[in-house]
Order: structure tokens, then C-alpha cells, then sequence
């Protein structure tokens, strides 16, 4: 084998660096809350508009984004975001009022959403095939490491008078080094100044097959029989949706409160909740990585979303008969004392529950986010008098069971989170990303990226919110059977849509899915 391309370590670090900014930024809330609520008064309300201005600015990203990740190229997208996002740092940094955070919290999450979006497009097609599945999963363990990067430095920083301020600050570090990566690289193949040479270093013959002159693509054509570009948007979107509709959001908002319930008091709970199911989606993130581009992302999803659906299941059927409870009010403790959950992939920030709730990417893959818990139905929410809400049941109510019996299904619960956790982390995390990243010509790339990114956004917080809602009709337990139910639907979609892309060029891709519409247009002609 041939020495590796001297541009591929600079392209990693992007990849990598652009995931670290998009983890650091999601979890670094956890650790500024409470100083913050300490110094500004914020009450629940104002917590929770703090916490949530985040979403806000990263869906008008998701809106937005692709047409200028298109329009002005992926590396200008990219070095882009990193300015808005060291605008959002200073803002945050010398902020003086809510409005000044709210304002900075909106810019850095455009900022993470417009770059997690570029940066896998770019890297996707600044590299060959047999790099591209390392080097876009590379971005799903930046976010890992990311989070456990801003609990590292809000622990540190949790004496220092102020110290929320040198907690934003941070996030603009690995900002300023990648965009110093880019300057070095070449532009990607959606860039004004792109040339055909550009590739060659990193592409090797690849670059060769994507050559000048490719077909254009209005937004619309993302809907039409066109190079079955009908199909491919079934397949992101088909994706996204089942990454979030599994309840991954939710299912991880227990992770504290089953580690509590096997034995774990105190703080404990929440730091085994942080660092253990950390420690496992880092560890799961790397299997993927080692396996992306032998084993194939479709198999990666397959196996990931049927061990998605049989954990979560399992949960489920514990909590028939150990009922578990719900965790203390924002009124009673606020959420930021504690250490910020771990959720899967992806990372997106959340809407508001009744428990800290997770985040998933682009993610791609996600902490639990440091909303304050509310105590209520989301319809009286708004009431900051409001008491908190009795436990939550799990479904009817089930006689006690015995000692020996009640720890070994408790610590099957525990069992199944972590299954659950990797299962998701090699899957739909990293997996998601990397097949839209390649299914879409180049031309219009960025806003189909982007099209199926702002689903994946709405969809997690239409999860979030109904969490509540969905917990009182039918139950905890039943609601995590719903979900095991959900991930066996999308088992069943990836087995019928999504096709095998690995070692494949992304014009062979391209192809591929043209082939795919030509042969069920000439099955229904030679039917009639």
C-alpha cells in the first residue's frame, strides 16, 4: 500500500475539529446554566428560551444553509459558519443581558447546523471511496468527544467567578484551527474557485469521473422522477426521520434515572449517566468507524436499528415490572447542578420534557440537553408557579418484586440503555450523515443536505414535546414499546430502500440510483 495522501490528515482534522466545535457547543450549556441563572435571575421560562434559542438558530440554518452551502461552494460555507460562530462567542462572552445570550446561543447554533452540514458534504467529496466512510464518521466522534471536552472544562471551571464566560469562549478554539486546516486545503467541488486538479491529491482517480458539466438542479427537482431524485429524497428523509422517530431523544432522558435505580445514589447517577454512556458511544463511534467501509453502511444501519428496536423494547418491558420514576422539577433542583446526559449521535438540540432531554446531529448523534425539566403538561407549562408533577407511571399499577428479581431486571434496563446507546452510535449516528452526504449529485448537494437536515431538526423536537403527551395516554412502558415497534418499521425501510454505497466512487453512486429508477420504470412498462 501506498503512503496516504499528505492533504488526508488536514481533511480529517476538518472533519474531526468541525465535530469537536458541534459537541462542545451543544454541551457546554450544562455547566453555564446555573452559574447564569445565579447572575441573570433567569427563572424556568428564561432557562428554558436560553437553552432553546440553539434549535432556533440551527433550523434557520437548516433552511437556509443549502442554498448558500451551493451558491458559494462548501469551504466558503464553512469558514463562514466559523466567523458567525466566533461573533456568537463574543457575544456570549461579554454578554451583559438575556438578550445578548439569547442572541449569541441563536448565532452559535446557525453556526454549528450551517458547518455540519458543509463539512460533510466537503469531506465526502474531497476524499476517495475507501477514505470517505472513516473521514465523514470522523465528524460523529468529534461531537463525542466535543461534549466530553465541555464537561472536562465546566468542572474546571465551575469555581471561577465568571467562569461561564471563559466557557463559551472555548468553543471558538477548534473553530479557529480548522478554519486554518481549510486554508491549506483545496476548494471542494461545489466552490466558485473549483478546478479539476483540485481533487486529484486527495482523490487519486476518482477525481477523474467528476468531471464539468453536469446536468443542473432546481430545488424542485428534489421531487420529481428526474434521476430518480424522488427516490434518493425518500432515502434521507427516510433516514432522518426513523433516527428520531425510534425516540432516541427520549429514551436517553432515563438514562439518569436508571442508573439511579440499580443502585447508583446521588450525583452518581448522573455522572455514570454522562461519562459511562459517554465512555460507550465513543467506543461504539470507533466500531463504526473501523467497519463503515468493509462491512458497509447498509449493514451498519440494519444491524444498528434492530438492536435499536430489541433494547428499547427491553426497557420497555422492565418497566412493566419495576415502574421507574421521574426525575426532580426545575422548581425543586435545577437541571444544570447535575452533569449533562449522553444521548446518541448525532447531535441535535432538543425540545423541552419533562427530563433532560438529548440532541441529535447531524449529527448525526447528541447530549441530553440541559433544558430545565418541566413539571407539567406542555399546556400549562407556562405557569412557573406550577407544581411539579406527580412520578410518572409506567402503565398499570404491578405488585413489587422481589428483591433478587427487581436488581436483575433493573440492571437489564441498564443493559439495554447501553445497547441501546451503541446501537445508535454505530447506526443511524454516524451512518445517516454519510449516506446523504453521497446519494445527491453535486449540484444540488447542499440543498438536499439541508432539506432532510430540517426534518431531522423538526422531528426532534416534535419527539421532545410529546414525550409528555405521549407518557400520559398510554404509559412509560407502552411508550417505549412504541418506539421499539418504530425502530422495527425502519428496519424494514432501510432493508427496502437504502442500497449499498461502499467503495463506490460518488459518480458510481450517482449511477447507481439512476439504475435503480430505470429498472422499476421498465418493470412497469414491461407490465403493462
Amino acid at each position: 500500500m501506498g503512503r496516504p495522501p499528505p492533504l488526508l490528515p488536514l481533511c480529517a482534522s476538518v472533519s474531526l475539529l468541525g465535530g469537536l466545535t458541534f459537541g462542545y457547543e451543544l454541551a457546554v450549556i450544562s455547566g453555564a446554566l446555573m452559574p447564569l441563572q445565579l447572575d441573570f435571575g433567569l427563572s424556568c421560562l428564561e432557562q428554558e428560551f436560553l437553552v432553546g434559542s440553539l434549535l432556533l438558530g440551527a433550523l434557520l440554518a437548516s433552511l437556509v444553509g443549502g442554498f448558500l452551502i451551493d451558491r458559494y461552494g462548501r469551504k466558503q460555507a464553512i469558514l463562514g459558519s466559523n466567523v458567525v460562530l466566533l461573533a456568537g462567542s463574543l457575544s456570549l462572552g461579554l454578554a451583559g443581558s438575556l438578550a445578548w445570550l439569547v442572541l449569541g446561543r441563536s448565532a452559535a447554533g446557525f453556526a454549528i447546523s450551517l458547518s455540519a452540514m458543509a463539512c460533510c458534504i466537503y469531506v465526502s467529496e474531497l476524499v476517495g471511496p475507501r477514505q470517505r466512510g472513516v473521514m465523514v464518521s470522523l465528524y460523529e466522534a468529534g461531537i463525542t468527544v466535543g461534549i466530553l471536552l465541555s464537561y472536562a472544562l465546566n468542572y474546571a471551571l465551575a469555581a471561577v467567578p465568571r467562569g461561564w464566560r471563559h466557557m463559551f469562549g472555548w468553543a471558538a478554539a477548534p473553530a479557529l484551527l480548522q478554519s486554518l486546516s481549510l486554508l491549506i486545503l483545496p476548494a471542494g467541488i461545489g466552490d466558485a474557485t473549483y478546478t479539476h486538479r483540485d481533487l486529484i491529491p486527495l482523490q487519486g482517480e476518482e477525481a477523474t469521473e467528476q468531471g464539468l458539466g453536469k446536468p443542473r438542479y432546481s430545488f424542485l427537482d428534489l421531487f420529481r422522477e428526474r434521476d430518480n431524485m424522488r427516490g434518493r429524497t425518500t432515502v434521507g428523509l427516510g433516514l432522518v426521520l426513523f433516527q428520531q422517530l425510534t425516540g432516541q431523544p427520549n429514551v436517553l432522558s432515563y438514562a439518569s434515572t436508571i442508573f439511579h435505580s440499580v443502585g447508583f445514589r446521588g450525583g452518581s447517577s448522573a455522572v455514570l449517566a454522562s461519562v459511562g454512556l459517554g465512555a460507550v458511544k465513543v467506543a461504539a463511534t470507533l466500531t463504526a468507524m473501523g467497519l463503515v467501509d468493509r462491512a458497509g453502511r447498509r449493514a451498519l444501519l440494519l444491524a444498528g436499528c434492530a438492536l435499536m428496536a430489541l433494547s428499547v423494547s427491553g426497557i420497555g418491558l422492565v418497566s412493566f415490572a419495576v415502574p421507574m420514576d421521574s426525575g426532580p422539577s426545575c422548581l425543586a433542583v435545577s437541571n444544570a447542578t447535575r452533569p449533562l446526559n449522553l444521548t446518541g449521535d448525532s447531535g441535535l438540540p432538543m425540545g423541552f420534557s419533562s427530563h433532560p432531554l438529548s440532541t441529535t446531529s447531524e449529527n448525526q448523534e447528541e447530549p441530553v440537553s440541559p433544558i430545565p425539566e418541566k413539571t407539567k403538561h406542555p399546556s400549562r407549562a407556562g405557569n412557573p408557579t406550577a407544581l411539579p408533577v406527580p412520578v410518572l407511571s409506567t402503565g398499570s399499577p404491578a405488585p413489587p418484586a422481589p428483591a433478587p428479581e427487581r436488581a436483575l431486571l433493573l440492571w437489564t434496563a441498564l443493559v439495554c440503555m447501553m445497547v441501546f446507546v451503541s446501537a445508535f452510535s454505530f447506526g443511524f449516528g454516524p451512518v445517516t450523515w454519510l449516506v446523504l452526504s453521497e446519494i445527491y449529485p453535486a449540484e444540488i448537494r447542499g440543498r438536499a443536505f439541508a432539506f432532510c437536515s430540517s426534518f431531522n431538526w423538526a422531528a426532534n423536537l416534535f419527539i421532545s414535546l410529546s414525550f409528555l403527551d405521549l407518557i400520559g395516554s398510554i404509559g412509560l412502558s407502552w411508550t417505549f414499546l412504541l418506539y421499539g415497534l418504530t425502530a422495527v418499521l425502519g428496519l424494514g425501510f432501510i432493508y427496502v430502500f437504502v442500497p449499498e454505497t461502499k467503495g463506490q466512487s460518488l459518480a458510481e453512486i450517482d449511477q447507481q440510483f439512476q439504475r435503480r429508477r430505470c429498472s422499476s420504470t421498465c418493470d412497469g412498462v414491461t407490465a403493462h
